[in-house]
Order: C-alpha cells, then sequence, then structure tokens
C-alpha cells in the first residue's frame, strides 16, 4: 500500500491511498460470498452462487462497490497508522481509481488531530480564595427564609399602589389604536417593582388605588420575542383589582421554631453559617480547581481546527435541547420565546466551545506527556458512580453505554479527569498543604 499527504484549507489533510489489484481481487471474493449469502437467486442456495451469476444478478458496479467497501476501511485505518493522523471529523472518500486488475486507488479528506505544545502545567501558582462568611450572609439567609413566611393582607382602605406591592389587575392592550392578541388579562397577579412586565409599565401604576383606571404607555423593546409587536408603541388600559401587602414575622425564637426545627433564632443562624461555609468552601475549592485547569490551557499552545468547534457547539445545543425537552419545551419554541434563531445561538457558543475544546486538547497532551492511563478499575468506578446516581445497577449502566458505544467517550471523560487531577496535585505547594492537611 501507497499513502502520499497533502495539506489542504482549514488544516485538513488529503490521503492518497494506493491499494495493490491482489486486495481488490481478495475483496471481491468476499463481495462475492456476502451478497450471495444476502440476495435470494433462483436455482442456488444462498452463498452458493457463482461470481458471473451474482454480477448479472446485481450489476458489475454494484459489486465492486461492495468490494471497494470491504477493502477501503482496513486500508483507511492502515494509511492513519502509518501516518500518524489521529482524525476529528468525519472522513470524506472520493473514487479515483476501481477496475479490476489495477491498482484501487482513493482519496479520503480528514481534519487530523492539532499538535499541543505544552507551557507549564506543573508549578502553577495559583491563589485560593478564602471561604469566608459574613454575617451579612447569614442575615440575607434569615430574611429569605423570613419573606417564605410572610402572610399576605389586604392593604387598608384608600391605599396607593407602592413598589413591592402584590395586585391584580385588569389590563387590555392596544397598538395604533386596535387591540392585538395576547394582550389582554384579567385578575393578573403582579409585583410592582419584579420588572415581569415591559419596561416602565409596573412604574406607571404607582399611586393607583383599587378600582382606578390608568392609561399605561409603553414601546416595546426591539427584541421582543413576538415580531409584530417589537419596537411599537402600545397603550394598556389598566384596573387595579386589589393590593396585598406581605406582613413580615418578627425575628425571635417563634420564628425560628415555624420556619426550622430549631428551638431558638440563634441555633438556626448557627445551622445556616454552618451550611454556608460548607458551600462557600466547595464554591472555593471548585472555582481553585478550575483556575488551575484555566491556567494550563492558557499556557498552551494550539491551532484548533474549525471542525472540532462547529462540532462542539453542535454537541452543546443537542444538550440544550435534551433539557428543554425535559423541562417541556421543545428547541424551536425555545427559539421563538428567546427571539433568537440557531446560527445566531450557535455563534453565542463558539467562544465557550473554543475554550472547552482547548481544554480537553490540553488535558490529552498533559496525559501522553505524564503517560496517564485510563484502567479497567477506572471505567468500573465510573460506571458505579453514575449507577449510583440512577439508581441502577452497575452491570446494566455498563451494558447500556457498550451497546449505545459510547466506552470511548467515557474513558475520555476519566482520563480528562485524571490528567485535570495531575495538574491540581502538581500546583505549587500542593504537596505542603497534602501535608498539612493530614497533620491536622
Amino acid at each position: 500500500m501507497n499513502v502520499t499527504t497533502e495539506n489542504i484549507e482549514n488544516q485538513q489533510v488529503v490521503l492518497t491511498i494506493e491499494e495493490d489489484a491482489a486486495e481488490l481481487d481478495k475483496a471481491l471474493k468476499r463481495a462475492v460470498k456476502r451478497i450471495s449469502n444476502q440476495v435470494s437467486i433462483p436455482g442456488f442456495r444462498k452463498g452458493k452462487a457463482p461470481r458471473k451469476i451474482v454480477e448479472r444478478h446485481v450489476g458489475k458496479d454494484a459489486l465492486m462497490e461492495e468490494a471497494f467497501g470491504l477493502l477501503a476501511p482496513k486500508a483507511f485505518d492502515n494509511a492513519l497508522e502509518q501516518e500518524k493522523i489521529v482524525p476529528v471529523s468525519r472522513p470524506k472518500t472520493e473514487v479515483v481509481t476501481l477496475e479490476e486488475g489495477k491498482n484501487v486507488v482513493f482519496k479520503v479528506t480528514v481534519t487530523p488531530e492539532p499538535e499541543v505544545k505544552l507551557g507549564q502545567y506543573k508549578g502553577l501558582e495559583i491563589e485560593k480564595d478564602k471561604a469566608e462568611v459574613s454575617d451579612e450572609d447569614v442575615d440575607k439567609q434569615v430574611e429569605n427564609l423570613r419573606n417564605r413566611q410572610a402572610k399576605m393582607v389586604d392593604a387598608p382602605e384608600g391605599a396607593e399602589v407602592k413598589n413591592g406591592d402584590f395586585t391584580t389587575l385588569d389590563f387590555k392592550g392596544f397598538v395604533d389604536g386596535e387591540a392585538f392578541d395576547g394582550g389582554e388579562g384579567k385578575d393578573y397577579p403582579l409585583q410592582i417593582g419584579s420588572n415581569s412586565f415591559i419596561p416602565g409599565f409596573e412604574d406607571q401604576l404607582v399611586g393607583a388605588k383599587i378600582g382606578e383606571e390608568r392609561e399605561v404607555k409603553v414601546t416595546f423593546p426591539e427584541e421582543y420575542h413576538a415580531e409584530d409587536l417589537a419596537g411599537k408603541d402600545a397603550v394598556f388600559k389598566c384596573t387595579i383589582r386589589s393590593i396585598k401587602n406581605r406582613e413580615l414575622p418578627e425575628l425571635d425564637d417563634e420564628f425560628a421554631k415555624k420556619a426550622s426545627t430549631f428551638q431558638t433564632l440563634d441555633e438556626l443562624k448557627k445551622d445556616i453559617r454552618e451550611k454556608l461555609q460548607l458551600n462557600r468552601e466547595r464554591e472555593v475549592e471548585n472555582k481553585y480547581r478550575a483556575d488551575a485547569i484555566d491556567a494550563a490551557t492558557d499556557n498552551a499552545e494550539v491551532d484548533i481546527p474549525p471542525v472540532m468547534v462547529d462540532d462542539r457547539v453542535t454537541a452543546m445545543l443537542q444538550q440544550m435541547a435534551m433539557r428543554l425537552e425535559q423541562q417541556g419545551m421543545n428547541f424551536e419554541q425555545y427559539l421563538k420565546y428567546a427571539g433568537t434563531d440557531v446560527a445566531k445561538l450557535r455563534e453565542q457558543y463558539r467562544e465557550t466551545a473554543q475554550k472547552n475544546v482547548k481544554t480537553d486538547l490540553v488535558l490529552d497532551a498533559v496525559a501522553k506527556a505524564e503517560n496517564i492511563k485510563v484502567e479497567d478499575q477506572d471505567l468500573n468506578a465510573e460506571v458505579a458512580v453514575m449507577a449510583a446516581a440512577y439508581g441502577a445497577k452497575p452491570e446494566e449502566v455498563a451494558k447500556i453505554i457498550k451497546e449505545q458505544g459510547r466506552i470511548g467517550d467515557l474513558a475520555s471523560t476519566v482520563l480528562h479527569r485524571k490528567s485535570a487531577q495531575f495538574i491540581i496535585d502538581n500546583l505549587a505547594g500542593a504537596n505542603v498543604q497534602a501535608d498539612e492537611e493530614k497533620s491536622e
């Protein structure tokens, strides 16, 4: 087999592969056998029809195509191994010569995995934030609990709407003097100041009393999800039907008993502080690890092929579509609601995809440089964690992964995690910190 390579645009490579005519002859014999096993030919048992009969039945072109399909994959794999190319895109194949008695020649266009020039990834100096919880943090959580325990009470007679009030109102919207679809509501609940309506709408209701009618003049945002209303001026005729205020409970031991399992306010605050501390420590540690990986990635040099970024964006959008379906919304509905389209969304995701691809390439390069391997026990441990998360048996999860052909993806995930841990374990001062933790 002879292989030549040619670099073309977008970091692609064209492999011209020439295979001996003898290999085509072998492939033709296998093709005859396979077709005769799959096709019913009158007068012959399956697998027993001679080549001339098979060729007459399906045509020579079909027979040659079948033979090429048997020969090309192995030849392509051998060519990749010979040229030390790891493709990151689907191959595009073009047949140049496919004639019996002649060498087979075909071209395959692929995008090779780019070479990564690692910078510093060991001994990195990463500043770790302090996991501090302030009195204000605790008070904020207490206030959230207090708001959840609040009672809604009717405003005094003659009260005017003020910021923060909970109202119900009737409204009807008009554009150019004509009512429009979706612009009418009855006894609609609205908290003033929540900014859940068009900008400027809620502010114009401040000062209104129950039963009072008001005209609210607004302009729909240019990016409004309903294109027929975007950027247009509108008038809403509104009537306030009710005004309610939130009545907060006193901050005392009785509040603590009602809002939690604790008997005193001090006990409640102590528990909140401890939980906030655990969460803050987890956040700080996650940021510390992410900063380390980002630093190793930034220090590396790699020219990322566009197809890798495009494929990653596609994968991200597919994951987004799956999440939306789980929430009862399809992708098209989301695009309409968000006032965007696939092209704009792809562009929004491109920068994140570029960074994620580079990070993965760097982690792969670190694994290669440090001879980090994924062992069977690593995969088994990962499967066990996945099984526990879904309440399933590890063997059931392993079977599904194998059937879906995702073992490679699983191994890649584990490898990246091990490479990331290597970077973390080799941070400047990491050994000193580990020794201090052991001594504690």
